[in-house]
């Protein structure tokens, strides 16, 4: 006579520490691409107008 049997294993997940873990590295990554864009878009306003021309366009902005 032959038995089988059978085993079973049970993993828990804490859901909500993963959630939180996943949308903090979404945030993170958004967060990196935002920040080369901004570093992009601001040497190339240095490239174009300069250091003087791009500190008295902001001046201007900021004053009116």
């Amino acid at each position: 006579m032959t038995a089988n049997t059978i085993t079973t294993t049970r993993t828990q997940v804490n859901a909500g520490y993963e959630t939180s873990k996943f949308a903090l590295g979404v945030g993170m990554a958004t967060a990196a691409m935002i920040g080369l864009w901004a570093t992009a878009c601001m040497v190339s306003v240095l490239m174009n107008n300069g250091v003087v021309g791009t500190a008295k366009a902001l001046l201007t902005a900021i004053t009116g």
